[in-house]
């Protein structure tokens, strides 16, 4: 079927079978209604609490503790799976806090059908519920109305549209009923046509429904929402990837202890016990929870800097983004038209503030006769009004206002020295509009319009000296005068006027050409700022916009997104995406500003910068990025001026609208991986030792070092302390000038696990010497021994949180011991050990006996020795070193 902007108004009618005069019949409402449905998007019910309950227990480290708990049940140590058991309900109650705000995009979008509309039927008007609308109904539009399903414009009278919730388009768009005959014309170059999401700023008019429901652009950009899917953050990559090493892990270690049981004839209950040891050693049963409580931290401190975020591991994510994708109009600039400068036949005259400047001398209104004509006519001829609770009406209109309002100028002043007899309202055939003012000796025209089409109306100029005659080589040189503006990004008015006689005489012949107007929508405060901080970071920006391509360069280039040199983009490139050969793949990757995209093509992009290997950030605040800001690895919306369905569909919203806070964000996302890895080196690094210690006593057919749940204890309560403080370390001073990290490099890099197996064997053989003493030297029983080892082990690795510290950082003065949460970690890490010491029924549980005097001389001399050690270690410069842009070696 032939695209309706592409036919005439009679061929759509027969089209749809309906009348401009009667429309549809009852009859025929119902039946077309019983074949399209309603006019609402498909419900989409966002996730259920028992599918955010799941998602908590996905993780592989979490089905590893599981089936470690099944295995110690099945055995007969309950309450060793008791215990692991308690550990993962702590961790998935904290997630499942978390997360309950879940994204209910499609919602959000089918909120937006509930509007009324009127429509013509059977020869009436009616007013109905915007659901009700079908395929063929006339709807009839005036400015206010949200327009509810996508027509065919049949009526228009001085029709204009916001369309920048769909399109991008920063200034409203002026709506004719000419036919279109460019087949592949943007959706913003569709004058012809209104889309369900847009609404009617001006005028009035009618169209007939041509799709309802998923019919619509609109409902295409549900459908894309719903397939586009969320995109998995790279912090879950990578915590899977650790978990499928920690489940080899696991799997070897059991290995290892069932071929030394066998092989030293060991009783097999006592080898299950051992096994079911060396599993709960392998795995870090604090690591979930730790992670969690450390990205719930940073999603409070991101909140109290105006980004609030919705999923848990996408605070991570923008720390590993290197290429944000921005939307133009009110993202980067301020969805807020403006007069930049206008030409005169003097020259070029800027607004700084509420100064008018020619050459940078000030110029006064009153007394520069030429501007006061130009401000006098934008002022007349317009519609908008300045109200104390806001601006009314078109966006250009409000501009010229608030110009005139810096030269103390008011419309209804000047409408009451010039009272309005007359409007000939815009007509799009020629371009133009004008208003009639009765003056003393007559009645004074004002005309704005196409630069094109006003200059061809005028016969004289104004200039400082007063009129005279506009030459042929005049009209060329305003022309490239308004062309220059052009080029830079502007939209262009030109402005004329005349007296005349009589109210009914031709306004567009004879007009004195007063100058031309140069607007647009000027970049955010501190934007230009912003940008570099994020280049410096190594953080590629690019705008996606539906705007036109000139203005969306001259944007770029006035804060720096691009060079002036910088190559246009065809955007039907992105119709052969599959095609490309390798060179102009490459070549799409560069580009910086990508113009009159729609919301398919930007989702297209995306998963090419996917595909490519880059972590990708959306940021937008319209219907139309929706999609985009759904299949991004991090979706980040506005929140003030953001639709509903643009805050629904990101991860993060910025509260303030401030692009600055993106790049407090990435600081936070960035110092929160860092800790998470530092973290991690913490943990496992004691779970490692336990691992050595239990192994080595295995090997030789000696008593178990610690008991399982002694072991679970350090892990799960004593542990997660210190590593939850180490979660809560500041930002280095340094980390925004590091680039982003490698999206394939894994959560812990092959010096990490050095470390780790260093740590471990140090904290292993100190454990198992102050046990080898306990039973050897001393001669104390197995019951006392094991107590001496658990108690070192506990406390060993309170102290190995001070070895968390950068290899390049202070002893005394450094990241971990200005973290005051450490100190109190460390202290409650105490209490901990002591209540197992001391606490009887705790006691009794754990297995652990109270020891003597000379028993804690022991304890606390060889828990101390490992921090000795690798402190020395690291101060002589013998431990691992690492390249000033990575993360901190622990």
């Amino acid at each position: 079927m032939k695209a309706a902007h592409r036919q005439p108004v009679e061929a759509v009618l027969a089209q749809q079978e309906t009348s401009l005069e009667n429309g549809l019949s009852a009859g025929e409402v119902d039946a077309r209604r019983r074949q399209h449905g309603p006019n609402r998007l498909p419900r989409s019910r966002g996730p259920t609490m028992w599918r955010v309950l799941v998602n908590q227990v996905e993780s592989l480290v979490v089905i590893l503790l599981f089936s470690a708990a099944v295995a110690a049940a099945a055995f007969g140590s309950t309450i060793e799976a008791l215990a692991i058991l308690a550990a993962l309900v702590v961790n998935t109650v904290i997630g499942f806090a978390m997360e309950w705000r879940a994204i209910r995009a499609m919602e959000a979008l089918e909120r937006m059908g509930t509007a009324q509309v009127h429509v013509r039927r059977d020869g009436k008007t009616h007013r109905i519920g915007a659901d009700e609308l079908v395929p063929g109904d006339i709807v009839l539009l005036e400015a206010g109305d949200m327009i509810m399903a996508d027509m065919r414009l049949v009526e228009s009278n001085r029709l204009q549209c916001d369309e920048s919730a769909l399109t991008g388009e920063s200034v409203a768009v002026d709506k004719t009923t000419d036919l279109l005959t460019e087949g592949d014309a943007a959706i913003a170059d569709r004058h012809n046509m209104g889309y369900a999401g847009t609404a009617v700023t001006q005028g009035s008019g009618s169209g007939v429904v041509v799709a309802t429901a998923l019919a619509t652009e609109l409902g295409e950009i549900a459908r894309l929402v719903s397939e586009s899917g969320q995109s998995i953050t790279p912090l879950e990559k990578r915590l899977d990837r650790l978990g499928q090493r920690l489940i080899w892990l696991t799997l070897v270690v059991a290995v290892m202890v069932a071929g030394a049981g066998m092989l030293a004839g060991t009783d097999l209950r006592l080898m299950v016990e051992t096994a079911i040891a060396m599993a709960i050693a392998a795995v870090p049963e604090g690591l979930p929870v730790v992670a969690t409580l450390a990205l719930a931290q940073g999603m409070l401190r991101m909140a109290r800097r105006n980004a609030v975020v919705k999923r848990l591991s996408a605070v991570e994510t923008l720390g590993s983004a290197n290429v944000i994708f921005t939307d133009k109009t009110g993202t980067l600039t301020r969805n807020h038209m403006t007069l930049d400068r206008l030409t005169l036949d003097r020259g070029g005259v800027q607004l700084d503030d509420a100064m008018f400047r020619l050459d940078d001398a000030p110029l006064a209104v009153a007394e520069t006769p030429d501007l006061l004509a130009f401000l006098e006519t934008a002022t007349l001829c317009n519609n908008a009004s300045l109200e104390s609770h806001g601006a009314v009406g078109d966006p250009t209109e409000v501009a010229l206002l608030e110009a005139s309002a810096r030269a103390d100028m008011r419309r209804q002043t000047l409408l009451d020295a010039l009272p309005e007899t007359r409007e000939v309202s815009f007509d799009p055939a020629v371009n133009m509009m004008a208003t009639y003012h009765a003056t003393a000796d007559g009645f004074r025209v004002a005309v704005k319009g196409a630069p094109e089409s006003v200059i061809d109306a005028c016969t004289q100029v104004m200039t400082a000296d007063g009129e005279r005659d506009l030459a042929e080589s005049d009209r060329r040189e305003w022309m490239r005068r308004s062309e220059e503006l052009a080029a830079d990004g502007l939209r262009t008015l030109m402005l004329a006027q005349k007296t005349v006689n009589d109210d009914t005489a031709e306004p567009y012949e004879g007009l004195t050409l007063l100058g031309v107007a140069g607007l647009h929508d000027p970049p955010r405060p501190g934007i230009r700022e912003t940008i570099t901080a994020c280049q410096e970071a190594g953080i590629r920006l690019v705008m996606v916009t539906g705007d036109h391509d000139a203005t969306a360069r001259a944007i770029a280039r006035e804060i720096g997104l691009v060079g002036t040199d910088a190559p246009a983009t065809d955007p039907a490139i992105l119709d052969r995406l599959d095609a490309l050969a390798p060179d102009e793949r490459e070549a799409l990757l560069a580009q910086g500003v990508f113009a009159r995209i729609s919301p398919r093509q930007k989702l297209e992009l995306i998963q090419l910068y996917q595909e490519a290997g880059w972590i990708v950030g959306m940021i937008g605040d319209g219907v139309n990025d929706a999609p985009g800001l759904t299949k991004a690895n991090i979706g980040i919306a506005m929140g003030q001026r953001g639709t509903e369905v643009a805050r629904e569909a990101a991860d993060m919203v910025l509260k303030d609208d401030a692009f600055a806070t993106i790049v407090d964000a990435v600081r936070h996302g960035r110092t929160i991986f860092q800790n998470i890895r530092r973290f991690i080196v913490y943990l496992l690094s004691g779970n490692l030792g336990e691992i050595l210690a239990i192994s080595a006593a295995a090997m030789v057919a000696a008593p178990l070092p610690m008991l399982p749940l002694q072991i679970l204890y350090i892990n799960f309560v004593s542990d997660v302390m210190p590593a939850l403080a180490l979660g809560l370390n500041r930002s280095e001073a340094d980390i925004m000038d590091r680039p982003p990290r490698d999206p394939t490099e894994p959560i812990l890099m092959r010096r990490h696990w050095s470390a780790i197996g260093a740590y471990a064997v140090i904290i292993a053989a100190t454990a198992l010497a102050a046990f080898a003493v306990a039973l050897l030297v001393l001669e104390l029983d197995t019951a006392m021994a094991v107590t001496i080892s658990f108690l070192t082990f506990g406390f060993a690795r309170l102290w190995h949180v001070f070895n968390m510290r950068g290899s390049r950082s202070p002893l005394l003065v450094n990241e971990v011991t200005r973290n005051g949460f450490i100190w109190a970690a460390i202290g409650v890490g105490v209490l901990l050990l002591l209540a197992a010491t001391y606490v009887a029924p705790l006691a009794g549980i754990l297995g652990v006996t109270p020891p003597g005097g000379r028993e804690w001389l022991l304890i606390l001399g060889f828990s101390l020795l490992p921090l000795l050690v690798i402190q020395s270690l690291k101060q002589a410069g013998l431990w691992w070193k690492r390249p000033h842009s990575e993360a901190p070696a622990n």
